[in-house]
């Protein structure tokens, strides 16, 4: 089988699992370790799975409909079809058991949201002869470390990140809604070549933690009100991430001072992000800073989580390796990150590279309190 780079090594870290295991097939139906694997992912309409051996099969299973898609999205041109009005778990078990797999020692992640309690109990039925061997959050794991192309496609969209920022603090004004505030990310990332519009939070900066998860709404932006503004672009379904508080017109003084403490102590956590590092250290130098200040009087969330791929799944964010208190494993080059933290309706966030030296930010965007240029003209600060 040809496999293209730089999915060679990829389809080798996998394969190497089976080996480890002493297992001869891997039933991948992780959306995101589907697109690693093969460069195409589908949502799960109907059941459908990519399946791995140690040594040549590598194949994908999947409705008709969407099979052509496979080879012109990615690499794969091992590609079954089915017809809507099959039944797709006994389709898949068949698959196995044509190609020579129906005894066979099958890893699969038991944590995946696609390997549902439903999906276990059909493919068991359906393959009688084989073991399963659960591996829970191996889709995860085996993606954590990005190779050079992932942090190429993650470069791009940090730039789209920067570029929309800047757009959005040029149409900001008093008088805009949040809603227009929303439309003009999305169409920027589209301008800017991301796969789809999808903004993150964008929404007036208040409250203590909250207002990270609230929703567009149609209040007009006054002057001196703060717009937090949270940008995930995609390229190649690779999104980075940013969060900058925005002044209409003319910076607060409280928020300003308050951004600047934010990003002193994150600053200092990036540089902590050196290979080897702790996770529940890196986390702590930024936790334990605002809690001891008393920027925060409790810190109940995290500090940071990882990027990389995301399809159409049921999580917007992947908490598989995330920086807590708790987290007991270390960084490794190559990971990147969403780091972020908040207080007070101040948001603060980029992309972060894990490299030998520290945190390398991929999103560029000036880390302070931005100000809207727009349409009202010139910010007051500058005036």
């Amino acid at each position: 089988m040809n496999i293209p780079e730089p999915f060679q090594p990829r389809v080798a870290r996998l394969r190497a699992l089976l080996v480890e295991l002493d297992a001869d097939l891997f039933l991948a139906d992780h959306g995101e370790l589907m697109a690693w694997l093969t460069g195409y992912t589908v949502s799960e309409t109907m059941y459908r799975a990519a399946l791995v051996g140690r040594e040549e099969a590598l194949w994908m299973v999947l409705r008709d409909l969407d099979a052509p898609q496979v080879g012109r999205q990615g690499w794969l041109a091992d590609v079954e079809g089915f017809d809507d009005r099959d039944d797709p778990f006994a389709v898949v078990a068949a698959s196995i058991r044509r190609r020579g797999f129906a005894s066979a020692r099958i890893v699969a992640d038991s944590a995946s949201y696609s390997f549902t309690v439903h999906a276990q109990s059909r493919l068991r039925a359906e393959l009688p002869e084989s073991v399963f061997i659960h591996r829970p959050g191996a889709s995860d794991r085996l993606r954590a470390v990005k190779d050079g192309s992932e942090i190429d496609l993650l470069r791009r969209a940090a730039r789209i990140a920067d570029r929309s920022m800047e757009r959005l603090c040029a149409g900001v004004g008093p008088g805009v809604t949040v809603r227009r505030a929303g439309a003009l990310a999305a169409s920027s990332y589209l301008e800017l070549g991301a796969d789809d519009g999808q903004v993150g939070r964008i929404c007036r900066g208040a409250g203590a933690t909250g207002f990270l998860h609230a929703e567009l709404d149609d209040h007009p932006l006054a002057i001196g009100e703060v717009l937090h503004a949270e940008l995930v672009p995609r390229v190649k379904r690779y999104s980075a991430r940013i969060m900058r508080p925005i002044a209409v017109a003319e910076i607060p003084p409280g928020p300003q001072a308050l951004a600047e403490r934010l990003v002193f102590h994150q600053d200092r956590q990036i540089a902590a992000m050196v290979a080897g590092a702790r996770a529940s250290d890196v986390d702590a130098v930024l936790r334990e800073a605002l809690l001891h200040e008393g920027i925060r009087d409790r810190y109940a969330n995290v500090t940071g989580y990882m990027l990389g791929i995301y399809g159409r799944t049921p999580r917007s964010s992947d908490f598989s390796h995330a920086l807590l208190p708790t987290s007991d494993w270390r960084l490794e080059a190559g990971m990147v990150f969403h780091m972020y933290t908040s207080a007070e309706g101040i948001g603060i966030s980029d992309t972060v590279l894990v490299t030998d030296g520290g945190g390398e930010r991929l999103t560029r965007t000036p880390r302070r309190m931005l100000v809207s240029r727009g349409p009202g003209g010139v910010p007051r600060e500058t005036a």
